[in-house]
């Protein structure tokens, strides 16, 4: 007998570990359907659960529960990634509460600290994954720094350097001076900052007039190597070539002419500082201009590289000055320098500015572009076979429009900086002999023949420090985790993939990069379909962060409402592209879905309608039973072809209607009186289980808990069977179109005489005379 209500608290943990025990999740080789595989993005090994995990998850756990019920070898490949920066910081203020350091631990013992850290705290998310429902092939989980993944990285490194597109290099890139490392674009975010427009007199060498430059940093001046104008700018066709003299320091720039510098924007002159600057670098490229550095690693003020070329210029510059500015912080060197600049009378004028500052999105530190050698990997050249395979349709977006966005970013890809100045990552296979020549190789005994080939002796060898960007090793996952660089079985039936269910905030970061490394190592793409789902917002359409509030915590809700509305709420918002607005209040109305379902089953259950072997739909002969065995064919035509397009919001609007709608406020009311005639009852009861039957089933991808559970208790299968039940399919109706017209307009009727009735406010208690003409 089925309780009052529904306990989500007892009943999910309790089914899922049953679906765990019997390998309800795993991938079946042997199964005769076409595999369906995907592979699940990576949660960061110290995340925990959040809205964001919770959507996407949710999709695809609907997409591959739905897969598996068809028939389908269906895989979902679970997994963590290493999250350098992430877990580094973790430790490290663990280790700062314990009054040490990584560097007093040493490199060796720190790395043993963190996969400590891994072992005892590290598995939080994929517990997390379990609450949710997420039916995740558990035995093949992989983290981005086991051995064979370690093994794929290192493959990938060595091949690609072997080919010319891996090299080291002296470029710009996004310091974060808190971490001492470079960092990715995704670990960069802009904030508005309010600060000021300083507009600064650079005289003009042999003249006495003033080229006024506008700049936001001040302190970056000491590394200036040119001012640039525009190419067409009258007012300053006269000076291109000249020199001004470098205020602070007493060195000649030359004035240059480029396209870069816009003459609507303030005085229509910039000052270049190559090194600090990302559009500076590249002027400095275009124009061969020196590129010395005047902030070190920590952000700080060093003369190393423009020491030589202080002089002393009356009213202009002063050495003493600038040396006095040696390991001077930014605000520091900047409140300084304004000062020094002001006493000369060179600053024009200084105007209220507010405008977006790079910070690093885990230190908070104002991110800084520094010149530095690092590794880079040509992804230009990756890039193109990426970008055909989108163009010839082998790889589909869903919404297509994001496509524009993939082409956007890889058609004007820049160098990738795959090197980071971290200890915990996969350390970069590349060793330096005694006169710095680099030695790449699979592993320290392929690097030390090199060596010996090439000095024809054994020499010292050190390993480079740097370890390689977390998406470099992620760029690989699907088919590394599928045991390559061997070619294994696994490989060649998973692989490419079906579905990539993720956020558009990553195309660049990681959709683009397993397109690129995937082709170019497999020959075919990762996967046939990027579906791109939107992110998760409050109620108000406001995006979720802590300063505002307003964020939810999934599991919360999971505790307060069950998992599974939480998931069919999400499914219900969620459409392609689509932000979802999501709070409580919509958690809790379709908490009330999940409790009409468990109160439909509960009046079958009393009226003793339990399924029937081997019911034949065709055989009914009631109107009503031939109009909700037809209605059900339809919900069925309808949810498979929503699903099959990633269209999660009308396949759950399928299912809700004809459950709630059609289903219990119309079918199970209509066959009251047809349950209490014992002509009618046997055959109401068989097709009201049977039709309840399809909806378990139908609604299950969104909703597994509550459906496995009445289909258990129901019996329909043998406990924690419904994950395994196939699909159903449409079965021949006689005289559905007759049933069809029948009680359709019967509920067109009464749906009309109820309309009547609320506009004459003729209270629901009261009976009122119906005349109804011309029926048949």
């Amino acid at each position: 007998m089925l309780n009052k209500t529904f306990d989500p608290a007892e009943a999910e943990p309790r089914l899922y570990a049953g679906w765990e025990a019997a390998g309800s999740f795993a991938a079946d080789p042997a199964r005769p359907g076409a595999p369906f595989t995907i592979m699940i993005p990576p949660p960061n090994v110290t995340g925990s659960l959040h809205m964001g995990h919770a959507l996407t998850f949710t999709v695809q756990d609907a997409l591959i529960r739905f897969r598996r019920m068809q028939g389908r070898d269906a895989l979902w490949q679970p997994g963590t990634d290493h999250a350098g920066i992430a877990t580094q910081m973790v430790v490290e203020r663990l280790l700062a509460n314990e009054g040490t350091d990584r560097k007093t631990l040493g490199r060796d013992a720190f790395l043993d600290r963190v996969w400590q850290w891994k072992a005892e705290s590290g598995g939080t998310i994929t517990r997390q994954l379990r609450r949710l429902g997420a039916s995740l092939d558990w035995p093949r989980e992989r983290f981005t720094m086991d051995a064979g993944l370690s093994d794929a990285v290192r493959e990938v490194f060595v091949t690609l350097y072997e080919q010319g597109l891996i090299y080291r290099d002296r470029r710009l890139v996004n310091w974060d001076p808190v971490f001492q490392s470079a960092i990715s674009d995704l670990e960069v975010e802009s904030r508005e900052v309010r600060s000021h427009l300083w507009y600064l007199r650079y005289p003009v060498e042999g003249t006495d007039r003033r080229i006024v430059v506008a700049t936001t940093r001040p302190e970056t001046m000491l590394g200036d190597t040119a001012v640039a104008v525009h190419p067409d700018d009258a007012r300053y066709a006269d000076l291109v070539g000249r020199h001004v003299v470098l205020p602070l320091t007493g060195r000649r720039i030359p004035i240059v002419a480029d396209a870069y510098s816009d003459p609507e924007k303030g005085s229509g002159a910039v000052k270049i500082t190559p090194a600090h600057d990302f559009n500076d670098f590249a002027v400095g490229q275009r124009h061969r201009l020196p590129m010395p550095s005047v902030l070190d690693r920590a952000a700080r003020i060093t003369l190393a590289e423009i020491a030589d070329g202080l002089a002393a210029v009356p009213g202009i510059a002063d050495p003493a000055f600038v040396r006095g500015l040696e390991g001077a912080g930014r605000e520091e060197a900047r409140r300084a320098i304004v000062a020094e600049l002001e006493r000369l009378d060179l600053v024009e004028k200084i105007e209220p500015n507010t405008h977006q500052v790079p910070h690093g999105d885990r230190s908070g530190a104002v991110i800084e572009p520094l010149l530095t050698t690092q590794w880079f990997c040509n992804a230009a050249v990756l890039a193109k076979p990426a970008i055909e395979a989108v163009e010839q349709g082998r790889t589909q977006f869903v919404p297509k429009q994001w496509e524009n966005t993939f082409f956007a970013w890889l058609r004007d890809i820049q160098p990738w900086c795959v090197s980071r100045q971290l200890w915990w990552g996969h350390r970069i296979p590349a060793w330096y002999g005694p006169d710095g020549q680099v030695f790449v190789a699979r592993d320290e005994a392929a690097a030390r023949a090199a060596a010996r080939a090439a000095y024809g002796h054994d020499e010292t060898l050190t390993q480079d420090e740097d370890v390689l960007d977390t998406w470099f090793s992620s760029g690989l996952w699907p088919f590394s985790t599928l045991g390559w660089p061997t070619r294994t079985d696994d490989l060649a039936r998973y692989y490419p993939t079906d579905v990539l269910v993720t956020g558009f905030d990553i195309i660049f970061f990681w959709v683009a990069r397993m397109m690129m490394l995937g082709i170019h190592f497999m020959g075919e793409v990762p996967f046939r379909h990027v579906y791109i789902h939107g992110l998760v917002r409050d109620e108000r359409g406001q995006k979720m962060s802590k300063s505002r509030g307003n964020v939810l915590d999934p599991l919360d809700l999971i505790d307060r409402f069950g998992a599974d509305a939480l998931r069919f709420t999400i499914c219900r918002l969620t459409g392609p592209g689509r932000d979802v607005k999501l709070g409580p209040q919509a958690v809790e109305s379709y908490r009330s879905f999940v409790t009409k379902l468990w109160n439909a089953a509960r009046f079958l259950e009393m009226n003793d309608a339990r399924p029937v072997p081997g019911f034949d739909p065709a055989t009914a002969r009631t109107p009503l039973c031939r109009w909700i065995l037809d209605a059900a064919n339809a919900a069925i035509a309808e949810t498979t072809a929503a699903l099959d397009g990633y269209r999660l919001d009308e396949y759950a609007e399928a299912g809700y209607r004809f459950t709630w709608n059609l289903f219990c406020d119309w079918f199970l009311e209509l066959a009251k009186p047809a349950l209490a005639d014992p002509a009618l009852a046997d055959e109401t009861r068989a097709a009201a289980a049977h039709v309840f039957g399809i909806i378990l089933r139908l609604l299950h991808p969104a909703m597994p808990f509550v459906t496995e559970e009445l289909w258990d208790r129901l019996g329909y299968g043998a406990p924690c069977s419904l994950i395994g039940t196939p699909w159903p399919e449409a079965g021949a109706v006689a005289g559905a179109e007759e049933a069809r017209g029948e009680l359709d307009w019967l509920v067109r009727l009464i749906g009309a005489i109820r309309t009547v009735r609320s506009e004459m406010n003729v209270p629901p208690s009261q009976t009122a005379p119906v005349l109804l003409r011309d029926a048949s």
